[in-house]
């Protein structure tokens, strides 16, 4: 695998743009090798008319969406943000209201699949937010109070069978055994 291809996937599935020291920490290559490729993954989405475009502020890079596309983008947006949610962002705001907070990776542990869209979504019609823990660098999801008002909640413990779900045996062994064997490899 090309580290270019790697970056490319990091900045593919990241719900916030990336520094360039978190990308070094995640490959395992110094800076200067990622600085310099990102230089190149900027010219190679410079030169073709393509739907995607790195956009980078001083540290920070970021796929984005072509601003020739922008009708296109701003349609989908739109239905993306007044339409239903779809069975896949229920299921995965229905789990961080009931485990919440949780990270990225315990959301897809659970759900079996990657949810890097569905949590943008959600972040955007702004039912959670996201949270960075600087002691251990995750990111921790939660519903927002947007969410619990359009509920008629005052608080995430009056949700139906709360207690029963919160903390549910037989998800905390899947996640401990999870855990342990990421911690193995």
């Amino acid at each position: 695998m090309s580290l270019s291809s790697e970056i490319e996937s990091l900045l593919f599935i990241a719900s916030k743009p990336l520094t360039v020291k978190k990308m070094a920490d995640l490959v395992g290559k110094d800076k200067k090798e990622i600085e310099e490729t990102l230089q190149e993954l900027v010219a190679k989405y410079s030169e073709k008319k393509q739907g995607i475009k790195l956009m980078h502020h001083g540290s920070k890079f970021d796929l984005v969406s072509s601003p020739a596309n922008a009708k296109v983008v701003r349609k989908f947006l739109k239905d993306e943000l007044t339409g239903e949610l779809t069975r896949p962002s229920l299921e995965a705001l229905s789990i961080i209201a009931y485990r919440g907070p949780v990270t990225k990776g315990e959301l897809e542990m659970i759900r079996g699949v990657n949810c890097s869209l569905i949590l943008r979504n959600l972040l955007i019609r702004g039912l959670i937010e996201a949270e960075e823990d600087k002691k251990d660098g995750l990111t921790y999801y939660r519903i927002t109070f947007d969410f619990m008002r359009y509920l008629g909640i005052s608080d995430v413990k009056e949700l139906p069978d709360f207690e029963e779900l919160n903390r549910d045996k037989n998800l905390e062994d899947l996640l401990k055994e999870e855990e342990t064997k990421s911690g193995e490899m």
